[in-house]
């Protein structure tokens, strides 16, 4: 039993260490290679602008979010073209097409640039984005982002670089912490945009049960009590971290947010009873999550296109579960809800696809 448990600590250690490695040697000293790797041959800049630095700058409450979390550096420690996948693009895309008022900008947590005036390395994904005057490719700087917020003290002590969940914890990070800097709407990345949400009033969210909201479309004032829900997520957040469970600092922040601000944990209630709120909407299951996770094959089954169709008929916005459905590919031109909701919502993105999307 001595034994075994001298191994449990010295696993522990080790995974603590290599976790924080990895959070260093990518996101920190990517930051570094960032800067020393900026400019090419000809003393053009090929870095992503910096979202704090970089005009044009968010505009506070009507701006659109996205965050790609992802972290990579080649073997050889140089910095990785800037990628995207078709169906991060056409999210991207759905959301510039629908609100051409709001800017959209996709922010990158990782040290990234896109090569400039090369040919002989097209881009059509991010070219398909980049078509749109309203959306904007960005990167940041998790530390600076976080200076001179309540997260600048907090990010130091280390909790959030032993997550065992890391990426998606920097994700969870990052979406309120945006929120309280600019207000706005959030979305992940593994959603399609159906319609125009730009007058949809600010301070929403959406149910994901009937026990728990969902932290995957979130929209917030970027003053007044929009701003006070994010500095409470803010604070719930650093209160109730948790590295080893995977949901409980994002759904989790907003779904004990709300239930502080309702006074219920009854999610029906949330829903039924606006006054509750003070003005705080929690949409339906049917606005953002009408398909869940469980059932996330009915997107890709030609047999469930009618259906989904259906029960999506009233959606703003469908949430596809790429942490389920990453690896299934669909081919162009098949017949089921998602190729037919890329189709009409980010034509551009499924054009530049390819064969699969």
């Amino acid at each position: 039993m001595f034994i075994i448990l001298v191994l449990m600590v010295i696993g522990g250690l080790f995974y603590i260490y290599t976790s924080e490695n990895k959070y260093h040697s990518c996101f920190m000293e990517g930051q570094v290679l960032a800067t020393q790797q900026a400019l090419t041959a000809d003393g053009e800049t090929n870095l992503l602008g910096d979202v704090l630095q970089a005009d044009p700058k968010p505009s506070p409450g009507n701006s659109i979010f996205f965050h790609e979390t992802s972290c990579r550096l080649s073997e050889n420690r140089q910095l990785e073209t800037l990628k995207v996948t078709a169906r991060q693009a056409c999210a991207i895309e759905s959301a510039a097409m629908h609100n051409p008022n709001f800017q959209v900008f996709v922010l990158f947590a990782g040290p990234t640039y896109r090569i400039s005036n090369n040919n002989s390395h097209p881009q059509p994904l991010v070219e398909a984005i980049l078509s749109y005057s309203n959306g904007h490719l960005r990167r940041l700087n998790l530390e600076s982002y976080a200076s001179g917020t309540p997260m600048e003290e907090w990010l130091k002590d280390g909790r959030l670089s032993r997550s065992k969940y890391l990426f998606s914890h920097i994700s969870d990070f990052l979406r309120y912490l945006t929120l309280y800097r600019y207000g706005g709407l959030y979305l992940d990345m593994d959603v399609v945009v159906l319609r125009n949400m730009e007058k949809v009033p600010p301070n929403y969210t959406g149910a994901e049960s009937n026990t728990h909201l969902a932290a995957g479309v979130m929209n917030l004032a970027a003053t007044g009590f929009g701003h006070e829900i994010a500095a409470s997520c803010l604070r719930d957040f650093q209160h109730n971290f948790n590295g080893v469970d995977w949901g409980n600092n994002g759904p989790g922040v907003i779904t004990r947010v709300a239930q502080k601000i309702c006074g219920t944990k009854d999610i029906a209630l949330m829903r039924e009873d606006p006054k509750r709120c003070m003005g705080f909407k929690v949409f339906g299951r049917g606005a953002f999550y009408a398909v869940p996770w469980k059932q996330w094959r009915d997107f890709f089954e030609p047999e469930k296109l009618e259906e989904t169709i259906a029960r999506c008929k009233d959606s703003y916005v469908v949430h596809v579960w790429n942490k389920h459905s990453s690896k299934l590919p669909i081919k162009i031109g098949s017949k089921n809800a998602y190729a037919l909701y890329a189709e009409q919502n980010c034509p551009r993105s499924y054009k530049a696809a390819g064969e699969y999307f």
